[in-house]
């Protein structure tokens, strides 16, 4: 094969192996990672000149990635299957980790807003730790945050694997009064899923505004180390302390819907 008037293709055989799952940047609970074995062929130049080898080479990882972005998922979920773990209870114990990622934000929101009132009563001492105080809150705050999004993600990603399949496999049966069931089953566990998932990303996006107005008031502390700043923060306790009272009750109820989840799902 030829492209262009001088360049030569050949055909390279690879083996990777590719780390599959969990698919989310944090652990999901799941305890279960998966590797497999991706045959690739690619196409890599002979006797190539700069210009056109950078054009026409793929870059095995980027290829890797684009091949397996849907693969991975399916693999990965296949083979806790074949452990014995159905996608359901997958679901379950990402629930149960999503809940625990909001109580412990909502005590880390509950810590800041301590660490903030303190601050805003000042009466003398070192800004300087004051400051720091307020910034390894912040900071604390923001890892609580990006964990509670990425327990929420994973929980989508396996509620649409689950519901997906229950859906197909409802063709799949002969007796009609099973088929029925299942399909008053799975409407009545997507309603329940549904109103969870609802209020977990309430929950969640009143998180955005509340650490918008952390940083605000840290990054002022920072370049303003003098009473004056001081008395200006304590002029705005009133509305962080309002939007982390807000915050907390949001996720107060989102923990509740995901201990009713939870407890629905172990007696099905």
């Amino acid at each position: 094969m030829r492209i262009g008037s001088n360049q030569s293709i050949a055909l390279g055989h690879y083996w990777a192996n590719i780390p599959c799952g969990p698919l989310h940047s944090h652990n999901t609970g799941d305890n279960l990672p998966v590797t497999f074995q991706l045959n690739m062929t690619l196409l890599t130049p002979m006797q190539p000149s700069p210009p056109v080898h950078s054009r026409y080479r793929l870059p095995a990882l980027g290829l890797v990635a684009l091949l397996t972005l849907g693969a991975c998922q399916t693999i990965y979920y296949g083979t806790m299957e074949k452990f014995g773990i159905e996608k359901r209870d997958i679901l379950v114990k990402r629930v149960d980790k999503a809940r625990e990622a909001q109580q412990d934000a909502k005590e880390q929101f509950s810590s800041a807003l301590d660490k903030f009132i303190a601050v805003t009563n000042y009466a003398g001492g070192d800004l300087e730790a004051q400051y720091r105080t307020l910034k390894d809150e912040y900071e604390e705050s923001v890892s609580r945050a990006d964990d509670v999004k990425d327990r929420i993600d994973s929980v989508k990603d396996v509620a649409k694997n689950l519901f997906s399949e229950w859906q197909d496999e409802l063709g799949k049966y002969t007796d009609q009064n099973l088929r029925r069931a299942s399909e008053k089953e799975l409407k009545s566990t997507k309603a329940s899923y549904n109103k969870l998932i609802t209020a977990m990303d309430r929950a969640e996006q009143k998180i955005h505004p509340v650490l918008n107005a952390f940083q605000d008031r840290v990054l002022f502390l920072k370049h303003n180390l003098n009473a004056n700043a001081i008395a200006s923060l304590r002029n705005q306790k009133r509305s962080i302390e309002t939007d982390i009272s807000t915050l907390i009750r949001d996720m107060n109820k989102s923990i509740a819907e995901a201990d009713s989840f939870i407890d629905a799902m172990s007696k099905k």
